[in-house]
């Protein structure tokens, strides 16, 4: 055994836990003057990343040394928190700037505690892995250097790039560099590897928004060609064999004006008093082989991602809009789940098969509209399907009432709905929800769940969609704020039951306070997510769900049918064997890309908001208080614009209410909910937020 493997030995051991070299010299009895050779073997073992060394001179493993290992979340004055990564911790540690040894907003990184003034304080050990390899910023030179202020405000650093790097670069544009060194006790190095245009240019910082994301847009080469030579081959006879054969039923499509990527359709048929509902959802897998280069970037990107201006598709637009889109007309391999309901909407029965299907009609949910209003021109147009689209709507009011019962919990959170038109002219309408988005709704709803109990009967491998109930912190905050609007919410915040979340929106349907009510109830619920272990959905109160109606742009949706398929064909012990080690790790990524492209989708919408009011600066609006803070009010439009009242515009002094989310001044209280009048004041491109004044509250 070599030196180096003794010692190390000795610290897994115990014996020379938390010593310092000089303490290791004399419990090892080596002499002093040997003290530098073992100073530089204990450098190896820290380099290796065998031992580590606190501030104190201190070495040991992470365990003995105590050390926490999380993600750094910066503060643009230049601190950060670290975010743990055991959830033993159950808050976050504050990193003053001394304390940070270079590391940077994004960075994985070891830490250990600082006992003093507080309990929640730490320093960092060891950098990990750097959160940033590129990063996004207007970038600014003068006769010395260039740097790239980053756009991310977290992120405390500029970026240094050698005049060498930048000579040919003009100032003040959106660009990216890439980061090269991280000199101690400096500024990070790079070079600028993208212009993406002038710094006061909407879709230029579009642009940066998208890139600081690290989303992917154009397809490698490779991948593109496998797709249009997989689509070029279009449907052979022999595929359709063992498919069941639904080309002579009436099935058809509805989704947006401008939807390209057709996941789904459906039929619907009476009988007997019964319901048997199709949901035909597009067979991915059958063109993305498992493992293969398509599939292989399909992973890395988790999901389609929607901008108002374009869309990053998951695949290929030669499988996205081709051959794996439902098109109209044409000839589409699906998997479909088939389910006998009865009159109260319970699934009698069910199947699930591979399928061949022909979709008659592409229709919009407005046309799904004009029909069940009676517009005569709609209804002539699809004579053929008016009967059972007033069946699609018959089942879904069955449908609605049945998980109501259940105590599913009808979240009415509005989403602004951006329109780009072809002049480039941004258009927010009012919001609105009708009644065909409900059908769709409902029937996928129905089809995931279905879906998801089968496969937890047969115990297969599987990746599902979960959401657990809120914890008792989140659920008493949620029931205080409930108090301060008047309502009586009645559950225990230990065990919360989603009809219980229900009724208390219920009592609230046909007050102002509804839609902030479902916004703050939203915000005391835990995210769903995706996992390989079933715990239910509290949303949709639902015991078992997943997501298996859009494949074309969520990757666990084709990971599950290729897990699916295999099961159909009796090849259950293949389908453990292969997929049991890998879900996991599907649902792990999958919930990051979900998040990411949430995230990225949000910056970008308000990027759009913020332009399409600095057109109507001075414009007054009735709106809806939406929050209240200790700094001032926001509001919320019609159109779910959110705009800020600073608590200085508003006339006299007010205190912050922290327990009835309000502000109380001598004479004027405002509260969430409340009714105003609002002027457009200014816009803040930095910040992309609007500012209001408030006129009068109504």
């Amino acid at each position: 055994m070599s030196a180096k493997e003794q010692i190390l030995e000795e610290f897994k051991n115990g014996k020379l836990a938390r010593k310092t070299a000089t303490e290791i010299c004399k419990i090892l009895q080596i002499p002093y003057r040997e003290k530098q050779r073992l100073t530089a073997l204990l450098d190896t073992l820290v380099k290796e990343e065998e031992l580590y060394q606190n501030d104190e001179g201190r070495y040991g493993t992470s365990e003995q040394l105590g050390l926490i290992k999380g993600t750094l979340s910066g503060n643009e004055r230049g601190f950060a928190f670290l975010v743990p990564e055991d959830e033993k911790y159950e808050k976050d540690f504050f990193i003053p700037r001394k304390q940070l040894n270079g590391a940077q907003h994004g960075d994985v990184v070891l830490a250990e505690r600082i006992f003093g003034r507080t309990d929640d304080e730490a320093s960092v050990v060891r950098i990990l892995k750097r959160g940033y390899r590129k990063i996004v910023g207007t970038f600014r030179k003068d006769k010395r250097a260039g740097y790239l202020i980053p756009d991310e405000k977290k992120y405390y650093s500029e970026i240094y790039i050698p005049l060498s790097e930048c000579f040919n670069i003009p100032n003040n544009v959106k660009a990216v560099a890439e980061i090269t060194e991280y000199p101690y006790k400096k500024a990070p190095g790079g070079r600028i590897v993208e212009v993406l245009g002038e710094e006061n240019d909407f879709f230029a910082e579009e642009l940066s928004i998208i890139r600081s994301y690290d989303l992917r847009e154009e397809f490698p080469k490779s991948v593109e060609n496998d797709a249009e030579r997989v689509a070029a081959k279009g449907i052979f006879p022999n595929e359709l064999l063992h498919r069941k054969d639904f080309r002579d039923k009436l099935i058809v499509t509805i989704d947006g004006e401008d939807t390209r990527d057709i996941d789904d359709a459906i039929s619907l048929e009476k009988i007997d008093g019964e319901y048997l509902l199709g949901v035909h959802i597009a067979d991915v897998s059958h063109y993305v082989p498992y493992r293969s280069a398509l599939d292989k970037e399909a992973y890395e990107r988790g999901t389609s991602v929607y901008f108002p201006d374009r869309v990053l598709p998951m695949l290929p637009r030669a499988l996205s809009n081709g051959i794996c889109s439902l098109n109209e007309g044409e000839d589409r391999l699906t998997l479909s789940c088939m389910m006998k309901i009865d009159g109260k909407g319970v699934v009698k029965s069910s199947e699930i098969v591979e399928s061949v299907i022909r979709s008659a009609h592409k229709i919009t949910y407005s046309e799904i509209t004009r029909i069940l209003e009676g517009d005569e021109p709609t209804r002539n147009k699809y004579a053929d399907v008016t009967e059972m689209v007033e069946l699609f709507a018959e089942l879904t009011r069955i449908l609605q009432a049945m998980r109501e019962k259940k105590g599913n919990i009808s979240l009415d959170v509005k989403e602004c709905k951006i329109i780009l038109d072809p002049h480039n002219e941004i258009k927010i309408p009012d919001y609105e929800r009708a009644f065909s988005y409900q059908i769709i709704e409902a029937f996928m709803v129905l089809a995931n769940e279905t879906v998801a109990e089968y496969m937890r009967s047969i115990e297969a491998p599987f990746v599902y969609r979960i959401h657990e109930k809120p914890n008792e912190e989140k659920a008493a905050t949620f029931r205080a704020f409930a108090q301060t609007l008047g309502l009586t919410p009645r559950f225990s915040t230990k065990d919360v039951k989603p009809y219980e979340y229900q009724k208390l929106l219920d009592s609230a349907k046909d007050l102002p306070v509804y839609s902030v009510l479902n916004r703050v109830m939203l915000r005391s619920m835990q995210k769903a997510r995706y996992s390989a272990e079933n715990v239910g959905h509290f949303g949709l109160a639902s015991d078992c769900y997943c997501h298996f109606t859009s494949p074309i742009r969520r990757y666990p949706d084709l990971c599950i049918h290729r897990i699916i398929k295999e099961v159909l064909k009796g090849q259950y012990a293949q389908a453990t064997e292969r997929y049991s080690g890998i879900v996991e790790s599907v649902a792990k990524q999958s919930s990051e890309r979900e998040r990411r492209a949430a995230d990225a989708e949000r910056d970008v919408d308000d990027l759009y908001m913020t332009m399409y009011m600095s057109e109507r600066i001075d414009e007054e609006y009735d709106a809806v208080i939406s929050g209240v803070t200790s700094f001032g009010l926001f509001a919320e439009l019609p159109n779910t614009i959110e705009g800020f009242i600073p608590i200085e515009s508003l006339y006299g002094e007010f205190a912050f209410d922290p327990d009835r989310f309000r502000l109380v001044g001598v004479t004027d209280t405002y509260t969430i909910g409340e009714e105003i009048r609002i002027r457009v004041y200014d816009v803040d491109f930095y910040r992309r937020r609007t500012e209001f004044r408030l006129l009068e509250k109504k």
